[in-house]
């Protein structure tokens, strides 16, 4: 899998997410009854912040996932937890597929984006805040170094908080391709 990124474009960009953020698997995604403007709307606030950004993932050209990356110091964490220097939030969101399910694909792609925010020399550690319900992300989130800290209340959901280090990363990707089936159980359409 060769995996790129281009900026996200709000007015260009919007109708492909919309089409994504819309179907179930996508629910813990909080924005399943959002319409296309409001997709605008929201992605235009992002990018505009100074302080959270959106990329599109290509899988070989391809629109296949979503990143986005925050300061969390700037985001409904502050005051959540000891925000220390060094930390990025990230959020992520996988296409459905558009053929049949590839095994290991949201693994190679959350292995990516870990990749590129950990190729920052100022990040020493990424933030994550899924939905408490999302069990198969807290899964791979273990998976590829995150550690839980604990429950938290945002203001649009009940979250897990977790943190990956530089090290827990390079140990569990270490891990990961050592194991004889280097396989998720998480396929490709997965709400991160």
């Amino acid at each position: 899998m060769s995996f790129t990124f281009r900026c996200f474009d709000p007015e260009s960009d919007a109708e492909l997410l919309h089409s994504w953020v819309a179907l179930p698997y996508a629910a813990f995604w909080g924005m399943h009854s959002a319409t296309v403007a409001d997709v605008v709307e929201e992605y235009s606030k992002i990018q505009s912040s100074g302080h959270h950004h959106a990329l599109l993932g290509l899988d070989d050209g391809v629109p296949a996932f979503l990143m986005e990356e925050y300061l969390p110091s700037f985001s409904p964490l502050a005051g959540l937890y000891a925000v220390q220097p060094g930390d990025i939030g990230m959020h992520l969101l996988v296409a459905p597929p558009a053929g049949p399910p590839r095994t290991g694909f949201t693994a190679a792609v959350m292995e990516t984006v870990l990749d590129r925010l950990f190729a920052k020399d100022r990040v020493e550690r990424v933030v994550v805040e899924p939905d408490a319900r999302n069990h198969k992300i807290h899964v791979l989130n273990e998976r590829l170094g995150f550690r839980p800290a604990g429950g938290i209340v945002l203001p649009d959901k009940q979250a897990l908080l977790s943190f990956c280090t530089r090290e827990a990363f390079t140990s569990a990707r270490a891990a990961l391709h050592s194991s004889p089936i280097h396989q998720s159980p998480i396929r490709q359409g997965a709400s991160l």
